[in-house]
C-alpha cells in the first residue's frame, strides 16, 4: 500500500456479530468514494446488509448515499448523538484499533495502514467476554485456521539487539544501585 495516500481509517461493524472491517480511505472522502469502499470491502464479501447505522456525517446525509440506500432497498438509520448504545458499539472498536496501530506502528506513523489486515484479524479473532467465542465464530460459526508460527533460528540482527539490550540493562542496574546504596 502506498503510505501517504491514505489518512483516515473507515470502521464498520456488523451489529450481530460486532465483527469488524478497518479500511484505509484518503480524506475527506465523497459519498461516492464511500459507496466504492462499501461494494469493494463489504458488499463483495458479505452481501447485503438489511440495515446501517451510521453517524450524522455529511457524507451518510448525502443526497447519493440516501439513493444508493434506497436503490439497494437499505434501510439507513443515523444515530442518536451522545445515545450509549450506539456509540459504545462504534466507540469499543476504534479504541481496540487505536490502542493496536499504538503498539505496533513506527514513531514515524507512516506505516499505520500496513497494519490494518492484521488489526482486523486481531480484533475478529478475540473473543469477548459476553460469548466466550471468537467474533469470527459469530459471524462465520467458525475459527479461521491460524496456527501459530514458532521461529527458532536466531538471526544477527537479533542477537545484536539482545547484547545491546543486556548492556543498557546492565547500566540502568548499576546506575540505580549506586543511587540506592548512596
Amino acid at each position: 500500500m502506498v503510505h501517504f495516500f491514505y489518512h483516515s481509517i473507515l470502521v464498520i461493524v456488523d451489529r450481530f456479530s460486532k465483527i469488524a472491517a478497518f479500511i484505509p480511505t484518503k480524506s475527506p472522502i465523497t459519498s461516492l468514494d464511500l459507496a466504492n469502499l462499501f461494494i469493494k470491502d463489504i458488499f463483495s464479501k458479505h452481501g447485503l446488509p438489511s440495515r446501517i447505522v451510521s453517524d450524522r456525517g455529511s457524507i451518510f446525509d448525502s443526497s447519493f448515499w440516501t439513493n444508493l440506500s434506497q436503490q439497494l432497498k437499505i434501510s439507513r438509520d443515523l444515530s442518536t448523538a451522545y445515545h450509549s448504545e450506539t456509540d459504545l458499539q462504534k466507540e469499543r472498536p476504534n479504541q481496540i484499533l487505536e490502542n493496536y496501530l499504538w503498539m505496533y506502528v513506527s514513531y514515524h506513523q507512516d506505516d499505520w495502514n500496513t497494519w490494518l489486515p492484521l488489526a482486523r484479524f486481531a480484533y475478529n479473532n478475540s473473543d469477548p467476554s459476553s460469548t466466550k467465542q471468537s467474533l469470527f465464530f459469530t459471524a462465520y460459526g467458525r475459527d479461521p485456521q491460524f496456527d501459530s508460527v514458532h521461529i527458532t533460528q536466531d538471526t544477527p540482527d537479533g542477537k545484536l539487539c539482545t547484547k545491546i539490550q543486556l548492556v543498557q540493562q546492565d547500566v540502568t542496574r548499576g546506575y540505580l544501585v549506586s543511587i540506592v546504596g548512596d
